[in-house]
């Protein structure tokens, strides 16, 4: 059914759907491949296929997605995390100097900060998101990949986590947090500075949501895509003020769409950014900012 439909990856996604509805591993459908099924098994198989024929990824029908070799839970709330953002992981590793506090702006998942402290035991990091939820997925994912004693939570859009009105934040471990959560001004987030910042931001012109593959403008979120009119909202926000919370020398990191790295490396320098750079993905599509702030002395 897949292969008429035209899906590229039939087999395999057959495959995966048909393990997830069986709780068989890739082993297990190999070696037991003749065995029969009962109408219950045929029923969810069929259910699962059916999802994935409207569009559904098979990464979100699973509610999992592989990113840097970590497994990430999903939700509705959260982006599925994508190959192309591994370039910013990498080069967050490559700059975070040794000890240092990563903050990273729009978490979904948790993807980006969970890859980078889990391949640098020494760092330490806070993730905010303006989704309760999806900053609930990126607790537990912090949690599932080892990290949650050093990976902070704050609720709220863009700094305002950090700085207020003070939204609510879930309890953390680290924080020994309360029932009800706590505020930003009593958690470690405020007063903070940071060695690097990084943010997947939303950065689709509001305007071309509608045009994109259904997998996407159907079942990811609109809050994780929409970037304003000309998609370059976020990045207004965090070229703007990024500088008070980076300690000397700092680093913002952004991953943008294939045709914005001139416009949004012209706004990090328009607020003071030097050394800046535009990195290419394994495409040659311009796919990560790289921006210094250096502060007088």
């Amino acid at each position: 059914m897949l292969t008429r439909l035209g899906f590229a990856t039939a087999a395999l996604d057959a495959k995966l759907l048909t393990g997830h509805a069986l709780g068989l591993d890739t082993l297990a459908l190999a070696t037991r491949e003749q065995d029969g099924v009962t109408d219950a098994d045929a029923l969810r198989v069929a259910d699962l296929l059916q999802r994935r024929m409207s569009g559904e990824s098979v990464a979100r029908i699973i509610g999992e997605k592989e990113f840097y070799g970590l497994p990430f839970r999903l939700s509705p709330a959260t982006l599925e995390p994508r190959p192309d953002t591994e370039l910013l992981v990498d080069l967050a590793l490559e700059h975070l100097p040794p000890g240092g506090r990563l903050l990273d702006l729009g978490t979904g998942t948790g993807c980006i900060p969970i890859a980078v402290l889990a391949n640098r035991p020494d760092a330490t990091g806070l993730a905010t998101d303006l989704n309760p939820d999806a900053l609930a997925m990126a607790q537990d994912n912090a949690e599932r990949n080892g990290v949650a004693e050093r990976l902070d939570f704050a609720l709220g859009s863009w700094f305002e986590a950090l700085v207020g009105p003070p939204p609510l934040i879930p309890p953390s471990p680290r924080w020994g947090g309360t029932e009800g959560g706590v505020t930003a001004g009593s958690s470690p987030a405020s007063g903070d500075q940071f060695h690097l910042i990084t943010s997947n931001p939303p950065y689709i012109a509001s305007a071309v949501v509608e045009t994109l593959a259904p997998e996407v403008k159907d079942f990811d979120p609109r809050l994780a895509l929409d970037g304003g009119a000309d998609g370059l909202a976020p990045y207004r926000v965090i070229a703007a003020q990024s500088a008070r919370f980076l300690a000397p020398g700092g680093i913002v990191l952004v991953e943008i769409g294939y045709d914005q790295g001139a416009a949004v490396a012209k706004l990090f320098a328009d607020h003071g950014f030097a050394d800046i750079a535009v990195h290419k993905d394994l495409g040659g599509l311009d796919r990560v900012v790289l921006a210094h702030h250096f502060k007088d002395k």
